[in-house]
């Protein structure tokens, strides 16, 4: 089981948090390269993540105008809302005040 990490002192994102990134972009579709860029990831991160979410069935590959692009499914829209809810959760959670302690007030 991964634990999600919130902490402000690290600059690493939690996958989680990327594959969301990456199916928001190609919502309305987008190239390889404008993924790439708008999620900050490596060619080779990139071309990981499509794999995964293309064989989750979260993206499609489609061809326009003959060039590959990638476009959010109604399962990959599904993922998107209920990460969106979860992030919600958690950050109700996290306006607590500093006196209750929640599950990700502590050191892991």
């Amino acid at each position: 089981m991964t634990v999600l990490q919130f902490d402000d002192k690290t600059k690493r994102r939690e996958k989680l948090l990327i594959l969301a990134e990456i199916v928001g972009v190609a919502k309305q579709g987008a190239l390889k390269t404008h993924i790439m860029y708008k999620a900050n990831l490596s060619f080779t991160q990139l071309n990981q993540y499509l794999l995964f979410l293309s064989n989750a069935g979260l993206l499609e590959e489609c061809s326009r105008n003959g060039q590959a692009i990638y476009k959010t499914t109604q399962k990959g829209l599904e993922f998107l809302q209920r990460q969106q809810h979860v992030m919600d959760l958690l950050n109700e959670d996290l306006r607590l005040p500093r006196s209750v302690r929640t599950p990700f007030s502590a050191k892991y």
